[in-house]
């Protein structure tokens, strides 16, 4: 069987909306400037660096605002909802025999409340939580040498190019979902292993491929 890691924001969660309102309300703060509709679809089909660079926010208070959009996030995990048949999709997975894990840049706290809000928590096994915007690669090493999980029977599931990034640093494979952030055009430029439009297609891909001896083609 598969270890499937999943990433959070826009994967599990549709914390899109939330996170937009957040950081329109933090713009002036951190001196960027608001983000209307027609960007954020601009922003979407490109990749996280060049989405980063095009935001107009310092590269030295990025950090600072994750800090707070996390802190902010937290009066409203218990508002946002799972995708629909994400639910269904992931109580599949873990009835099949996969261990289910998650790795996010939202905070761990953050998505321990959605979970036991939404009654998945006894679905995954770990839940993580990188610190910097590009620093999940490390998180997800750390994860297979700690639960001794060799990187052929590890999967990460997740909706942007830096998910595709972190996995590929991490030598496991990756599948991209359409249903968050980024469009598939810049998802299919960065080559995952598979790019999936529902979450049905995710339970049909691992149960072709759950043998821990094959990588996905």
């Amino acid at each position: 069987m598969k270890v499937v890691i999943f990433d959070f924001d826009g994967t599990i969660g549709d914390t899109l909306e939330v996170l937009l309102a957040i950081a329109n309300r933090l713009a002036s703060e951190f001196n960027y400037p608001p983000l209307d509709r027609g960007m954020l679809q601009t922003f979407q089909a490109m990749d996280s660096r060049e989405v980063l660079r095009q935001s107009q926010i310092s590269i030295f208070k990025v950090p600072f605002l994750l800090r707070r959009l996390k802190a902010e996030m937290s009066h409203q995990m218990e508002s946002i909802d799972l995708f629909p048949g994400m639910g269904e999709a992931l109580r599949t997975l873990h009835s099949n025999g996969h261990r289910l894990g998650i790795v996010t840049s939202n905070s761990a706290e953050n998505v321990e409340v959605f979970l036991e809000s939404q009654q998945i928590r006894h679905l995954f096994d770990f839940v993580y939580s990188g610190r910097t915007v590009f620093g999940k690669h490390r998180v997800l090493k750390r994860i297979l040498k700690q639960h001794d999980i060799h990187p052929m029977q590890a999967i990460y599931v997740g909706d942007e190019t830096r998910d595709v990034e972190a996995a590929r640093k991490a030598e496991i494979d990756t599948i991209s979902v359409t249903w968050g952030f980024n469009a598939r055009c810049i998802l299919e430029k960065h080559k995952p292993a598979h790019v999936i439009d529902t979450p049905e297609e995710l339970v049909h891909l691992l149960n072709l491929n759950s043998s821990p001896c094959n990588s996905f083609p």
